[in-house]
């Protein structure tokens, strides 16, 4: 299905704002799991979006900023992995691999544009010596606009004008090839969950990923509604005991088992 340019503008903005929360964390809305329904919902195909921020969302769960290094980004990828999936009509594992190249592309132009922000570094300074707020606002402000003005950009250029050619390009591509694609997009969600519990995994939670492994892998059901209802009793046992533990002055610093 093909991009119209009002479509494809009402996504521009739609970046463009989610980018703006990127910057100041303020909502979160910048999440996979968020911005690819959005997106999705925007082109008139929700449940593309929907399948598409759980697909991409796992596979950033394990990947975060730290420091000065940048990820390869999220939003841009989830953008272009509904956008793909909607215009070529291949499912969504083979336009994730495909989109994401583009969150690479928009990893590196973060990159230089924090890099030439670095020239104002001196002013920020000077304004903070002076208690200038307004003019440190003003700094802050255009640079987040910037910001926010490239991922426009980018993703203005990616959705809808090379929509044609990204059409092509995956109308000439081989069947091994896009049978190929579609297998690592399916693969990539789990090496991002590997990744996160790389981090996050203590023997302590072992049963609860056991359990949700086992009750997701060989209970027949439609969806998976019941698995995050389980995953909801969990966390509220494990909220519950750790406040009563705290109301009793057991301090638990999740290491033991």
């Amino acid at each position: 299905m093909e991009i119209t340019l009002f479509q494809g503008i009402i996504i521009t903005i739609a970046v463009m704002l989610l980018a703006i929360d990127n910057q100041l964390e303020g909502f979160f809305l910048f999440r996979p799991i968020i911005v690819a329904p959005i997106i999705g919902a925007l082109l008139g195909d929700l449940n593309t979006g929907l399948i598409a921020g759980g697909l991409v969302e796992l596979s950033f769960a394990g990947i975060t900023a730290v420091g000065g290094v940048t990820p390869p980004n999220a939003i841009v990828c989830s953008t272009m992995t509904v956008v793909l999936a909607h215009t070529t009509g291949q499912g969504v594992e083979m336009a994730f691999t495909l989109a994401y190249p583009f969150g690479l592309l928009m990893q590196q132009i973060a990159t230089l544009y924090n890099t030439v922000l670095v020239a104002f570094n001196k002013k920020a300074e000077k304004y903070a010596e002076k208690c200038n707020v307004k003019g440190l606002f003003k700094l802050c402000f255009y640079g987040i606009l910037g910001n926010s003005l490239l991922y426009g950009v980018v993703v203005f250029l990616s959705a809808y004008v090379a929509q044609d050619a990204m059409r092509e390009l995956v109308d000439a591509l081989p069947e091994f090839l896009t049978h190929g694609l579609s297998v690592a997009g399916g693969l990539i969600p789990a090496i991002g969950f590997a990744m996160l519990l790389r981090v996050m995994l203590k023997a302590r939670y072992v049963p609860y990923l056991l359990a949700g492994f086992l009750f997701a892998s060989f209970i027949q059901m439609n969806n998976i509604l019941p698995v995050a209802i389980m995953g909801l009793i969990f966390a509220l046992l494990t909220y519950f005991n750790e406040t009563d533990n705290a109301a009793k002055g057991v301090v638990n610093d999740g290491e033991g088992i």
